[in-house]
């Protein structure tokens, strides 16, 4: 079925008054200055994530509204009140102050959605420490990587996870100081060399003076993945709290009144931005599902939740198109008003379908872990391009730009004035909520940088109207259901296997997954290719990398193409894969 070209929007769309209702107006307002000003700030002066998503609100009106509501499948729903979770998050950072970690030290996560893992992020914020969610899914390598990287001091994980992922990988972690374990049944933990949530929160105060932080102390640190070498760590600031609050007003346009939804996990950027910081800064019930995609509970989640503003990512809009339309036919939604999508992008049939299907469009955005919060969107009062990601936030300046040729550094890049034409998609550098460097790489950060511009190396191209529309990466780093999943780091596991000779690693177009990670090995010398083989690689490296993370497809090449100099050509590997030109193979090894 044809659709338009464009779902216009009228007054009877809108089930409340957004915050954004004409588009120039508010891109001309200081709206960093104005969220600035609807935060509170530290007694004494200073700004803190933790303060303003919590004590804001704990100390006035919504000290008993419920912040965080729980749910799992055969147990009773857990909520808790910003005045709880204040005492909660106070509890946590007298925990860390006792064990001898403050500002600045470095704090992960690796946990599901259990309420431990809320009140441990929001605690260290409050502490000055820095916080890194981790993905749960990940196996014991990426684990590794990032906590040596992030020289990681505590760690908060389950007893369970401890057991499958962590306990083999410790004595790899000079600087990890502590590990504190969560008991699932709420009960106490006894493992060697670790230390007992529950008893040190019961022993630790209720009361908690804010650690002093200001606007450019560091926050979180969230890892990306890259083309070569180990994943990146993109550091953020405690300034990061008034991008969070104003995308959450005119992105995600949030009211009082509201109860949201964020599937995320926390273990990734959104999860922790959208899933965390910015429904608490306003003051609004999120819902946290402890239990995995299953559509038909989704649908009842949206029903029986209240649910009126949904935050969830294309892989799993793709899965509820997949399943039969008479499982949402049993359900009806009258409080949602809005649905946002984002991770990757947003095929005009998924927005249409939501239309259809759920009575709204779906509204797609763009962002990225190194701005962290939304830049580009579409949002409820204005038209939508289905297939587009929208048009620049108040506040955000975006262009597409070509990169001119030039010796050494920095980069220097030329702004394409013409519509339709794809280039990279740059923003102006300034944003609250930018990230202020690569951990212990100095070098590579530069290189983001043109200038005033942040190059986000995604290609893309902006219409006669301002919408853009996202092309692909300049890179080779895959995005599969959303994740952002670096082809060095799968090669490197799998070359661990005694069989593997080499490996190369790309993303292969899928409908559901939108990439998924198909790896191409050469073997030994004595080694053969068979199914086994096949399999057991395959095990190998979802024992090692997790299986978000590792290949779901292996196929066995003689010998992989790489340049003169070494370096494996995955941009050839990608076009013979895909039946692609393959381009000018001049540096083949061997020549073309």
């Amino acid at each position: 079925m044809d659709h338009p070209a464009v779902i216009h929007k009228t007054a009877s769309d809108l089930r409340l008054p957004p915050h954004w209702a004409n588009y120039e107006a508010v891109r001309r307002e200081d709206v960093w200055g104005m969220a600035r000003q609807a935060l509170q700030g530290l007694p004494g002066g200073g700004l803190n994530i933790g303060f303003e998503a919590v004590d804001r609100h704990a100390g006035g009106a919504l000290r008993e509204h419920c912040a965080l509501r729980f749910v799992a499948r055969d147990q009773p729903a857990l909520e808790l009140s910003y005045g709880e979770l204040a005492r909660l998050s106070n509890r946590f950072a007298n925990v860390l102050q006792g064990l001898g970690i403050g500002k600045g030290d470095r704090l992960f996560v690796l946990a599901g959605r259990l309420p431990a893992l809320y009140v441990a992020v929001l605690g260290a914020l409050k502490n000055g420490t820095v916080v890194t969610p981790l993905f749960s899914a990940f196996g014991p390598e990426p684990i590794a990587t990032r906590i040596a990287l992030g020289a990681g001091q505590v760690l908060v994980t389950t007893e369970a996870l401890y057991q499958r992922k962590v306990r083999q990988i410790r004595e790899r972690l000079p600087t990890l100081r502590h590990v504190i374990l969560v008991a699932e049944d709420d009960g106490d933990t006894d493992q060697p060399g670790t230390l007992d949530w529950a008893r040190l929160m019961a022993s630790a105060s209720e009361q908690f003076s804010t650690v002093p932080t200001q606007a450019d102390d560091p926050a979180l640190l969230h890892f990306t993945s890259g083309t070569t070498g180990t994943p990146k760590g993109a550091l953020h600031v405690h300034g990061a709290v008034v991008t969070h609050y104003a995308t959450g007003r005119y992105a995600l346009d949030l009211h009082a009144q509201d109860r949201f939804w964020c599937t995320a996990d926390p273990g990734w950027v959104t999860g922790t931005s959208y899933g965390i910081i910015a429904p608490l800064l306003h003051g609004v019930t999120s819902l946290i599902d402890r239990e995995e995609f299953d559509a038909e509970r989704w649908y009842s989640l949206l029903e029986q939740e209240r649910i009126s503003v949904w935050y969830t990512a294309p892989t799993a809009i793709r899965m509820l198109m997949k399943a039969p339309v008479e499982l949402a036919q049993r359900h009806r939604w009258p409080a949602l008003r809005f649905v946002a999508s984002v991770g990757e992008p947003l095929n005009p049939q998924a927005v249409w379908w939501g239309q259809q299907v759920l009575g709204l469009p779906i509204h797609d955005n763009w962002w990225q872990t190194e701005t962290g919060g939304i830049m580009i969107a579409n949002t409820p009062a204005f038209d939508i391009k289905p297939g587009s990601m929208g048009r620049p936030l108040p506040g955000i300046e975006a262009c597409i730009v070509e990169h001119l040729e030039a010796e050494g550094e920095p980069p220097r890049v030329r702004v394409i004035e013409t519509p339709d034409v794809e280039g990279e998609l740059a923003l102006k550098r300034g944003w609250p909520s930018m990230f202020r460097g690569y951990l212990n790489n100095e070098a590579r950060y530069q290189k983001c940088f043109a200038g005033e511009l942040y190059l986000t190396g995604d290609l893309a191209r902006v219409d006669a109207d301002g919408y853009y529309w996202f092309v692909g990466r300049a890179d080779d780093v895959i995005k599969s259901a959303g994740h952002l999943i670096g082809p060095f780091e799968v090669e490197s596991v799998l070359m661990e296997h005694p069989a593997v000779a080499e490996a190369g690693v790309i993303g292969k177009p899928d409908a559901l997954l939108g990439e998924l990670v198909k790896a191409f090995v050469s073997l030994k010398d004595g080694q053969v290719a068979s199914e086994p083989l096949r399999l057991d690689i395959l095990a190998h490296a979802r024992k090692r990398l997790g299986a978000a993370v590792a290949p779901k497809e292996i196929a066995f090449l003689p010998t992989l193409p790489r340049t003169r100099s070494g370096k494996i050509m995955r941009r050839l590997l990608k076009a013979r894969e895909l039946g692609l030109p393959e381009g000018d193979t001049s540096t083949l090894e061997g020549g073309a």
